[in-house]
């Protein structure tokens, strides 16, 4: 099967700060593919290529058909930006219209697709009221309506649930699982949300403009153990080279913790805890997450800051 999306060797810099470095992935058709990292990692870099808005220095990327123009690819793909594309002062119904316009939608064609639209994210009986007034839930309900007027085979998303509350993020995803359902879409999104890349079917880690993991959430995770101790301690250096002394693992000091990936957590713990309890305040025992993905590839913590 052809991928939807191929990325080849993709590199890009703004003036001498690498953004992406060499970064190939495929997104198979119907898939529902996340983008992971911390800011600045290079997600909306590589997002902002694949909607045709910014060309790569290096390599190459696919979308659709690989001798697609630009334009075609455009009218083949829905968009869904991390900042809201509507016009607050508008009705849903003339935003939709608006849009329908740039694709060359109009007459009873058009609007008959922004009935089905409204209907699938069920927002028939809000079609009259202008935007500003609705919920932050409810106006990314209406982007999504907008990616979709053109029945695009690919939506691509930056950040898609920013701002959003938790109940608002659960409602998204359910519109998502109906869109994959309804018409086989295939599904990317850039996100620092651990949550979210655990609902993708597989996923790209970034990190500093590097794709350091790739696989399904579950594969990834084994890749770390079934289990991670987890050590607070006012001296992790110090207990970390005790702990070396003890048992022959990989030991991280990822901020200010001592961790220890393994697949015999209880038994680590009993063996480690009265030799160590005067110098820990508290020992965690947790499965793997995404995050420990994270923490093991690149050797620092997934901090989300401010660009």
């Amino acid at each position: 099967m052809q991928a939807a999306i191929y990325v080849e060797n993709v590199s890009h810099k703004f003036g001498e700060r690498i953004a992406l470095d060499s970064i190939t992935l495929q997104v198979m058709p119907g898939e529902m593919y996340g983008l992971l990292g911390p800011n600045g990692s290079g997600k909306t870099t590589l997002f902002r290529m694949l909607c045709t808005m910014l060309p790569p220095d290096h390599g190459r990327i696919r979308l659709i058909d690989k001798n697609a123009s630009a334009s075609a690819v455009r009218a083949n793909i829905g968009v869904v930006f991390q900042h809201p594309s509507l016009d607050a002062r508008l009705t849903v119904l003339e935003n939709l219209r608006h849009q329908g316009h740039l694709y060359g939608l109009k007459g009873r064609p058009l609007s008959q697709r922004i009935e089905e639209v409204l209907d699938m994210m069920t927002l028939t009986d809000r079609a009259k009221d202008r935007v500003e007034v609705l919920s932050g839930g409810l106006q990314r309900r209406v982007e999504l309506c907008k990616s979709l007027l053109h029945h695009p085979e690919v939506l691509i998303f930056d950040e898609p649930c920013t701002g959003l509350d938790p109940g608002a993020r659960r409602r998204f995803w359910d519109d998502l699982d109906i869109l994959r359902r309804t018409y086989g879409t295939t599904l990317v999104l850039t996100t620092h949300f651990i949550e979210e890349a655990e609902r993708c079917d597989r996923i790209g880690i970034l990190d500093r403009g590097r794709l350091i993991a790739e696989g399904s959430p579950e594969e990834l995770k084994r890749t770390v153990g079934r289990e991670v101790i987890t050590l607070e301690t006012r001296d992790p250096k110090g207990l970390q080279l005790q702990i070396e002394k003890i048992v022959r693992r990989d030991i991280q000091i990822i901020d200010g913790q001592v961790r220890i990936a393994c697949d015999e957590g209880q038994q680590l713990l009993a063996q480690l805890y009265p030799l160590l309890q005067e110098k820990v305040q508290a020992m965690t025992l947790s499965v793997p997450t995404l995050e420990d993905v994270f923490v093991q590839r690149t050797g620092h913590g997934f901090q989300v800051e401010d660009l």
